[in-house]
């Protein structure tokens, strides 16, 4: 594989400053999903954890650098997931954290960022806005800016769930006798979320160089495109507006550096249409008891928008946040759905 930016070896490292609360986390086959979906689907859960997303992996290696070496006051733009889980992280650390964040963002990201003490910034505008301004104050105040995709330390703590999904996929070749075939550790494609590309890099990297067999397809709602349009044409593609409700996924502008990798490590990027994504959500609660926001739905939008690509095969899906605000869940998946959970 041509080299991207990112490390296998600073990936298998990133584990060892990582709180072990965000790692390990649960993969199974969930058989309850699959007549409605039509192939085998095993979940990599990534919200049973203090800020309930994936991005903790990613802050957990940025705080710890900054704690042993750089300045103590950072600075970045969040739909709400980095925000809150750079907020945890550098609470943990002694650093001085500020989120820049778009005031119509989800409230209860926005409650949990200041709940858990950073400084909240809000802007009228979008994420893009958001970004704009966060360099800004970085470059006012003189404090390191997290930029999230670009900053090769979101990539690879990211990238340490795809060094978990390898490491299960070794288990089930060493297990003798063999494990029956449709395990959760016997997969052979990976669906990703796809917005600023950290996720996707970083286990796309992992996968790519330890489990090449296994097929690394991207997930990105339609009114989000940037990213997947980039992708197939092998170039940035910006758009005008981004308008989902995948709002962890709403980026425009993807980052040149971003793309050259995820253009090394995805087998394919496909979007997705917002009525599938809430399709996968309201899956995901009535068959796996999961409550999740919609950018952790993608991936079941994506087999639902596609049976015959992923019938009679073995799908993991990673399940990368639940911050999602209780009144807009009922809207999209059912009066009584926050209730029952």
């Amino acid at each position: 594989m041509t080299k991207t930016r990112l490390d296998i070896a600073r990936i298998r490292a990133a584990r060892r400053v990582i709180d072990p609360v965000f790692l390990g986390t649960p993969l199974y086959r969930c058989e309850a999903l699959e007549p409605g979906l039509g192939c085998a689907v095993s979940i990599k859960l990534e919200t049973a954890n203090p800020v309930r997303s994936f991005k903790g992996r990613g802050t957990e290696v940025v705080a710890s650098l900054l704690a042993e070496q750089g300045p103590r006051a950072v600075v970045c733009a969040s739909a709400g997931n980095l925000g809150q889980a750079l907020a945890w992280s550098g609470r943990g650390r002694g650093l001085e954290v500020t989120v820049v964040a778009s005031r119509f963002a989800t409230v209860a990201k926005l409650d949990r960022i200041r709940a858990l003490g950073a400084r909240l910034e809000l802007v009228d505008g979008d994420h893009e806005l958001a970004r704009e301004r966060a360099a800004a104050i970085a470059r006012y105040e003189g404090i390191r800016l997290v930029e999230d995709s670009l900053d090769l330390e979101t990539c690879e703590g990211a990238a340490t769930i795809g060094l978990e999904l390898v490491e299960a996929l070794e288990q089930a070749e060493s297990t003798e006798p063999a494990e029956p075939a449709g395990t959760a550790r016997s997969f052979d494609a990976v669906l990703i979320a796809l917005g600023g590309g950290a996720l996707a890099t970083g286990v796309g990297q992992v996968m790519k160089a330890l489990a090449p067999g296994v097929e690394v397809i991207c997930v990105q709602p339609s009114g989000a495109p940037a990213m997947t349009r980039s992708w197939h044409a092998r170039r940035v593609v910006t758009t005008d507006s981004a308008d989902t409700i995948a709002d962890g996924v709403a980026g425009r502008y993807p980052i040149p550096a971003v793309l050259d990798d995820l253009l090394l490590v995805a087998d394919d990027a496909v979007l997705v249409r917002e009525a599938s994504i809430v399709a996968g959500m309201r899956l995901l609660h009535d068959h796996a008891g999961l409550v999740v926001e919609p950018s952790a739905a993608l991936g079941i939008a994506a087999i639902l928008e596609d049976r015959d690509r992923f019938a009679g095969r073995h799908v993991v899906t990673v399940v990368c946040g639940s911050n999602v605000d209780a009144d807009a869940y009922r809207r999209w998946v059912g009066g009584d759905a926050v209730n029952r959970s």
